[in-house]
């Protein structure tokens, strides 16, 4: 199976999962979670989803390439390759949003609002896909890929991230899976488009 196949495969199976979703899933999921948003848990849920920022990695990883750009060639890329990443799910994310135009939860909470009115830039119509979900997950696979050994908990800690923007009500779950397989595919192709020939990652680290 030809690589560009099995992302057609992914790629379909992302829609249709988020089309049942939109269909079956999502106004009911968002109710529920609505009524148990409340307590220490949207307060922990409201710590985990600041790590869903986008500057928080754009940062790190801008500071690790102007850091060790002329010392340590290698942990220079990872951080550039960390913040490109990262970029790159963000602004997808940001002009998909802007051409969805997605109604979030709290309009359907305040007026029944449910779906799409293309080209709104507004927080209540900037719903799919999340964009913390797609931060969450680029940073995840990056970190994943420059050191394997931790992946279960770079993965786990992206999964959690993206889960709190449904726990919050920021966004529906078709948001997020959208949102996700979003920031996994910016990183996997930047990384084999660019930073492959780079630097191959020892199994090791």
């Amino acid at each position: 199976m030809t690589r560009p196949y099995r992302w057609s495969i992914a790629a379909a199976t992302v829609i249709l999962l988020c089309l049942l979703s939109y269909i079956f899933t999502d106004i009911k999921a968002a109710l529920w979670f609505h009524t148990i948003n409340k307590g220490w848990y949207s307060d922990l849920f409201n710590i985990i989803t600041d790590f869903g920022e986008s500057q928080w990695y754009l940062i790190a990883g801008m500071l690790l390439f102007i850091v060790f750009r002329k010392t340590n060639e290698l942990r220079a890329d990872s951080g550039l390759f960390l913040s490109l990443s990262v970029a790159a799910s963000g602004v997808s994310a940001d002009i998909i949003k802007y051409i969805a135009g997605r109604a979030r939860p709290i309009l359907y909470f305040s007026e029944q609002v449910y779906g799409f009115n293309s080209f709104h830039y507004e927080y209540q119509w900037t719903s799919f896909p999340s964009g913390h979900a797609a931060t969450a997950f680029s940073a995840a696979i990056v970190l994943t890929i420059l050191y394997p050994k931790w992946r279960i908990l770079f993965l786990f800690a992206g999964t959690l991230i993206a889960f709190s923007r449904i726990f919050l009500t920021h966004h529906y779950i078709s948001d997020v899976i959208a949102g996700s397989f979003l920031g996994i595919t910016s990183s996997i192709l930047l990384y084999n488009l660019y930073f492959k020939r780079k630097f191959d990652v020892p199994e090791s680290r």
